[in-house]
């Protein structure tokens, strides 16, 4: 197959031939018809027919030549990348892409090899690695605070382990931890019964975060204290996140609460996700009839209101999961609900109605 420019340049040189020729053809052709005086009109009609068919053939050859060399220039032209207004800046985006993809990869691979790692590990070598980046704050602040350890002992627990800290550096990222929860570096002395139950909450949380994880797992951390005090733990541990770029795993059965504090939301059924969205998309278009099951047990503020409400009760015999078995499906982008193919085709069609009335209710 010819290149583009060079098909261009031969159809180009072909087409100038074959116009040079017809107009040879054509003085040729009056020079013919000149020549004949022979007063046999057959004879002559004869001659005018072989010059006429021999006219013909050749500006149909040269036509057939240039037709073959343009659906040659053509199929080059179909194989070649389109130029495109701002390539530079998309091939800078599209390297920027891969240098993103593969950073993560690496990231990615290396945790993983330090988590296969952790596992083998045993109590007495290096059993730090599994906590390095991943803490807990546990839900009830009482018993999980050794009421015989000080606040410096708990807190600085992971790094007297580790030791690879003296005794002033460890005092002194306790008390930076404990700042970042709102407690003075003075109660480092002190001990877990001296303190009220938030206080040993945000205790609990400083623990967590000296070690500077990147992933926090937050077991009802709010279920055991005073409604008077769970708002402040919440905004504690929502100012921590963004500050520090924390990823928190926040266990919870106060939807109300979820709905504050999480982003993305998965609702669980006897150990299984079975639906799982951001936390807009999730209040607004339920799927799975336990979810919408717990949404409808949330107390309405409206006495009159909460009085004629008519809850939904969950019956997991609903489903008949013998044959067609059920998966975690995606219903829309970011959105999954746990469903076999006959229950996700009525989800599909429940879904599309909801946005065409949502849609409606804008206009």
């Amino acid at each position: 197959m010819l290149p583009a420019k060079a098909a261009k340049e031969q159809i180009k040189a072909l087409k100038e031939k074959a116009a040079h020729d017809i107009s040879a053809i054509k003085v040729q052709y009056q020079k013919d018809k000149e020549s004949i005086k022979a007063p046999d009109l057959q004879a002559i009609n004869k001659q005018k027919a072989e010059i006429k068919d021999k006219y013909a053939k050749l500006i149909q050859e040269k036509h057939s030549s240039i037709q073959k060399l343009k659906d040659e220039y053509n199929e080059q032209v179909k194989s070649t990348p389109k130029v495109i207004l701002n390539a530079a800046e998309k091939q800078i985006l599209k390297e920027k892409t891969l240098e993103i993809k593969e950073a993560a990869k690496k990231e990615i691979n290396e945790l993983k090899a330090k988590i296969e790692q952790a596992k083998e590990v045993n109590r007495s070598s290096d059993a730090h690695l599994a906590s390095q980046k991943m803490q807990m704050i546990f839900q009830d602040p009482i018993s999980s605070l050794n009421p015989r350890m000080t606040v410096k002992e708990i807190v600085g627990e992971g790094l007297i382990i580790q030791r690879q800290y003296s005794d002033s550096e460890i005092k002194a990222r306790v008390a930076e931890a404990l700042k970042l929860v709102g407690l003075s570096p003075e109660y480092q002395t002190r001990y877990p019964h001296e303190f009220s139950g938030g206080q040993r909450q945000r205790i609990g949380i400083a623990r967590a975060l000296i070690m500077n994880p990147d992933f926090i797992i937050a077991d009802e951390p709010i279920s055991a204290l005073d409604v008077s005090i769970r708002a402040q733990i919440l905004n504690l541990l929502t100012n921590l996140k963004e500050q520090l770029g924390l990823t928190i795993l926040f266990i919870a059965h106060d939807l109300s609460v979820v709905r504050f504090f999480c982003d993305r939301i998965a609702v669980m059924y006897y150990g299984k996700i079975v639906e799982m969205a951001s936390a807009k998309e999730l209040f607004a278009n339920p799927m799975h009839p336990y979810t919408i099951s717990l949404l409808s047990a949330i107390p309405q503020p409206d006495p009159d209101y909460e009085k004629g409400r008519k809850r939904i009760h969950y019956n997991p015999g609903q489903h008949d999961y013998r044959i067609d078995k059920p998966s975690l499906r995606e219903i829309a982008p970011g959105h999954f609900v746990f469903a076999n193919d006959r229950e996700f085709e009525k989800m599909q069609k429940i879904y599309a109605e909801n946005n065409v009335r949502s849609k409606e209710a804008e206009q």
